[in-house]
C-alpha cells in the first residue's frame, strides 16, 4: 500500500507540515511518499490562462504531475492549513488547476483530513470545507481531526505530539486509512 501525504500549505516552516509527518510516521502499514506543493507551483487559476494552456494543448505541466501522484497512490493523508477561515491559496490554486484535468481530484482514494492551528480552533472551518467537499471531488474520508493550540500539543524538537488523548485520536483516524 502506499499512502501519499503532505501539507495544504506552502510555508516552509508549516505547522500542518509537521502533523502530518508526524501522522506519517506513525504508519506501519503502508509505504508513504511526501510531497511539498511549492513544487507544484502554477500561475493563479483564471478562464483566461486555462484556455492559453488549452491552445498549447492541456494544463499545466505541474496540474498534471499532481494529479498523477495521486492516480500512483493508495491513499490520501492531507494536513489543511487554514487562511482566513479557507484553504490556502496556494492549495487552492493547485486544486483548481487539478480539478480541470479531472473534477474528482481525489480520484475515490481512501483519505484522512487533519488540520492545525496555533490557536484553539485547531483550523476547524478549513476541515470541515474539505471533509464536506471532498465526496464531491472523489474523496472517501474515512476520517479527520482538528489539532488545537498546536504549540501546546506538539513538541517541535521530537516531532511529535504531546497530549496522550490526541496521539489516540490520531492514532485510529490514520488507522482507519486501511479498511
Amino acid at each position: 500500500m502506499k499512502v501519499l501525504a503532505f501539507a495544504a500549505s506552502n510555508s516552509k516552516q508549516s505547522i500542518n507540515k509537521a502533523l502530518v509527518q508526524y501522522a506519517a510516521s506513525t504508519i506501519d502499514f503502508a509505504d508513504v511518499e511526501f510531497l511539498d506543493i511549492n513544487d507544484f507551483e502554477m500561475p493563479l487559476f483564471s478562464p483566461e490562462r486555462e484556455a492559453e494552456y488549452k491552445a498549447k494543448g492541456g494544463e499545466p505541466a505541474e496540474a498534471k504531475a499532481f494529479h498523477q501522484k495521486i492516480s500512483e497512490a493508495d491513499a490520501l493523508l492531507i494536513s489543511f492549513a487554514e487562511h482566513n477561515g479557507c484553504y490556502t491559496a496556494a492549495f487552492k490554486n493547485l486544486f483548481d488547476w487539478t480539478s480541470r484535468i479531472d473534477m474528482k481530484v481525489y480520484q475515490n482514494k481512501p483519505m484522512v483530513m487533519l488540520a492545525t492551528s496555533p490557536g484553539p480552533g485547531g483550523a476547524k472551518n478549513v476541515l470541515n470545507l474539505a471533509v464536506t467537499s471532498s465526496p464531491y471531488f472523489g474523496g472517501d474520508v474515512k476520517g479527520s481531526l482538528s489539532v488545537p493550540s498546536f504549540m501546546e500539543q506538539f513538541d517541535t524538537e521530537a516531532g511529535k505530539l504531546t497530549n496522550e488523548a490526541l496521539v489516540t485520536e490520531l492514532s485510529a483516524v490514520v488507522q482507519s486509512l486501511q479498511s
